[in-house]
């Protein structure tokens, strides 16, 4: 089994907006129903788990399908609420199962980097899809650089993220009690508990929504979306 772990726990105070970013509406809708969107037409994904506080979750059912498991309560911290919804999901699923697991506020993720992730869990227990840095990394300390970093040798990190169901739950847990407190992204769990992780191909279109601009792109690409759609209509007409 497939299960996507949707992580929608985050309160999005750095857009300075009333409500977190993943419920602000663009063209009428909130921005995870298109992350539920694209997971729900997967043919890949079977179950949907999604970690949200309870006030959101009337709202999000309006827009979930068939393939919505249930909810799991948010953490302290991104790294609890993916231990939360992972225990969750235990609860129906096998360990040996893969799990995707997902930003509510990233609405952009491709059904082909779906795909991808999932072909590549058959032969890893890790994936992560990755972007080259484009710029020169300087390290510095104390407000002094120090040095360079080796540019080809650095990636950044994108989600949604794929994982061996069990032995990642085992890793996460194994975070407990103070570790998990620090750990800066979802794949950092994985390498430090040795599991076999590789990277493929990110793509430079989906990122997630953290500011003003980001949410100002976002809205211009849905309504470009929109328009082409309609010029298509007519041209079939």
């Amino acid at each position: 089994m497939n299960t996507a772990l949707i992580l929608s726990g985050g309160t999005g105070t750095r857009m300075g907006t009333d409500i977190p970013k993943q419920y602000i509406r663009i063209e009428g809708r909130p921005i995870i129903s298109f992350v539920l969107d694209t997971f729900e037409g997967h043919e890949m994904i079977e179950r949907i788990q999604i970690v949200a506080d309870e006030d959101w979750h009337d709202l999000i059912s309006q827009y979930a399908g068939k393939k919505l498991a249930g909810f799991s309560r948010p953490g302290v911290n991104r790294q609890y609420s993916i231990l939360n919804g992972l225990a969750d999901i235990l609860t129906y699923a096998d360990p040996e199962d893969y799990v995707i697991i997902q930003d509510a506020a990233r609405p952009l993720v491709s059904s082909e980097t779906i795909t991808e992730i999932l072909k590549t869990l058959k032969n890893h227990e890790a994936v992560t899809p990755i972007l080259s840095l484009k710029d020169t990394v300087y390290l510095y300390e104390n407000g002094k650089f120090t040095g360079t970093a080796e540019r080809a040798k650095l990636a950044a990190g994108q989600a949604p993220e794929g994982f061996l169901l069990g032995r990642y739950y085992e890793a996460v847990k194994g975070l407990l009690p103070d570790r998990i407190m620090h750990i800066t992204g979802s794949l950092q769990a994985a390498l430090e508990a040795g599991m076999d992780a590789v990277p493929i191909p990110g793509d430079e279109g989906n990122f997630k929504i953290t500011t003003m601009a980001d949410l100002e792109k976002f809205q211009q690409i849905i309504q470009q979306r929109k328009t082409e759609r309609v010029h298509d209509r007519r041209e079939c007409s």
